[in-house]
């Protein structure tokens, strides 16, 4: 059993690392759609209100929230699968519950990208306001360095730059998912 855990700010690479994953039969659980899910259930459009939700949910449930509410999907996962990626770790408590559930099995990884770099690629994207917004992407960095996404990418077992050719980081990310790190 596997568990690897993604972190990377906004454009570094996670849903790429998520795409590897997915086309080589590995499931992914993200844990921004817990916050979409949470969103949704509470009638709010979750382009709009993510931060704030993610906000909400951690001050209602503590830090843990978003990861206590993607253990069930990560357990479900692991009964017909030996690794389960889990995208987008923000905080450091949520490392500890992935830590705490999984032992060694759970790999944190870092995927690393220069601002101007990752700014482009979420230009091209378009998901949302912050991603064509330089200025709305570094208050949305800073909201997420907030809940001590820079302490996680300081923890990481592995870190992956992704500034260079695709092919040579998704071969990265495939060979994490395949072997030890």
């Amino acid at each position: 059993m596997k568990v690897l855990g993604t972190v990377g700010l906004p454009g570094s690479g996670k849903g790429e690392a998520a795409a590897v994953a997915r086309e080589a039969g590995i499931p992914v659980v993200t844990m921004g759609d817990v916050i979409r899910q949470a969103c949704r259930d509470r009638g709010l459009d979750p382009a709009e209100h993510h931060g704030s939700v993610a906000r909400a949910l951690r001050e209602e449930d503590g830090e843990t929230a978003i990861a206590e509410r993607s253990l069930p999907l990560i357990r479900s996962a692991l009964d017909d699968a030996d690794t389960v990626l889990v995208d987008g770790l923000r905080a450091p408590a949520e490392v500890e519950r992935f830590e705490d559930a999984f032992g060694d099995a759970f790999v944190l990884v870092s995927i690393e990208a220069p601002f101007e770099t990752r700014a482009n690629r979420l230009a091209d994207r378009g998901r949302d306001d912050s991603d064509v917004d330089r200025e709305a992407l570094r208050a949305r960095e800073e909201r997420e360095l907030g809940f001590g996404m820079g302490e996680v990418m300081d923890r990481a077992d592995v870190s992956v730059d992704n500034s260079g050719a695709l092919d040579e980081f998704r071969e990265r990310i495939r060979t994490l998912l395949e072997d030890d790190p």
